[in-house]
């Protein structure tokens, strides 16, 4: 039978009123109280395990290093963060920083104003042996840390929360070959940032199905545009040019709207068959409008609530690494569109 507030108060000696406060995550109870309290809940079995993690004891302080800029699968990221922690009676506070770029050296500059207070840091980064000396050093610190959506393997972080990239890719090409229906020619490719490991993983998957299974399929064109929107209208406009009849079009990360924008605007005879990543507002306007023929969704939802869970569950386990466990990706069609 599950612990109730009632015996929660008589184990901590406090008031059920203050024992509500507290597991509600209201305001009027002083830290030492809350202690007491999640330690109570904690050793009644009250505390949730969530997917086998056990949660910890005290409220914790979370911060996360995202990419954000004008991004909207980061700007839906970091809004499903701050929503969910706001929800959780175990986090004491969750503050965002806005990564002033993707090199190491913007990471840098942000870990520089870590709090003395925080517990676990979840962090997007590129793969890149600074960005692992840099996370190294928060580990030591003796801070818990989560990579989200590209994984930094070599870093001693405690989870990877994120779809499985290089499955990804190889779904892309399948649906990209089963849509072409055995015709011949060629693609291009929009890659965001190979320094990201989850952009290469998807790149690689993408090119080894087209090897495997549809060899009719040519990339003639492969531009790393750094995630600007901007060289993914350039790179999109060049290769409608140099192949009038491109097939199709791969959208690794970021760059969507620069791709949308180029084919409404060169309106080709044809249009190629679109394929990109993330369920965005923009991106449910290209599935809509046909400009997109399919999204490759990570559900920026789930991975906000399972990157809180897992630094959580890091800041409570004595192991240093967590269950692997990968996101399974959505498929969604101009019929399937979600409404949330």
């Amino acid at each position: 039978m599950k612990a109730t507030v009632a015996d929660i108060a008589r184990s901590c000696g406090l008031s059920t009123a203050t024992v509500d406060r507290v597991l509600n995550n209201r305001a009027g109870a002083s830290a030492a109280n809350r202690q007491r309290v999640m330690e109570a809940a904690k050793q009644l079995g009250y505390l949730p395990v969530v997917d086998q993690v056990t949660l910890p004891s005290r409220p914790a302080h979370l911060e996360f290093f995202l990419p954000i800029g004008a991004n909207g699968f980061m700007i839906d990221l970091a809004g499903h963060i701050e929503d969910y922690a706001a929800r959780l009676p175990l986090v004491a506070s969750c503050r965002i920083h806005n990564l002033g770029g993707i090199s190491p050296a913007a990471l840098q500059a942000a870990v520089e104003n870590l709090s003395l207070k925080a517990n676990g840091v979840g962090v997007i980064a590129v793969d890149h042996p600074r960005t692992r000396n840099i996370l190294r050093d928060v580990v030591e610190a003796g801070i818990r840390l989560v990579t989200l959506v590209s994984d930094v393997p070599a870093a001693p972080r405690s989870a990877y929360v994120g779809i499985d990239n290089r499955v990804a890719g190889r779904t892309a090409a399948l649906l990209m070959g089963r849509f072409l229906n055995g015709r011949q020619g060629h693609l291009a490719m929009v890659v965001g940032s190979r320094s990201y490991r989850g952009h290469e993983e998807r790149e690689m998957g993408f090119r080894s199905v087209l090897t495997e299974e549809f060899p009719n399929l040519t990339v003639s064109s492969a531009v790393e545009i750094n995630d600007e929107p901007e060289g993914s209208y350039t790179a999109t406009m060049q290769a409608l040019h140099n192949e009038p009849e491109l097939l199709g079009i791969y959208c690794v990360g970021a760059g969507r709207s620069g791709v949308a924008r180029a084919l409404l605007e060169a309106k080709p005879k044809k249009k190629p068959v679109f394929i990109c990543h993330d369920l965005t507002k923009e991106t449910r306007g290209y599935l809509v409008d046909d400009l997109a023929d399919v999204v490759i969704d990570q559900n920026a939802r789930l991975i906000a609530e399972q990157s809180v869970i897992r630094l959580l569950g890091s800041i409570a386990s004595a192991a240093p690494y967590l269950t692997k466990k990968f996101i399974e990706p959505r498929l969604i069609f101009k019929e399937n569109v979600p409404v949330q």
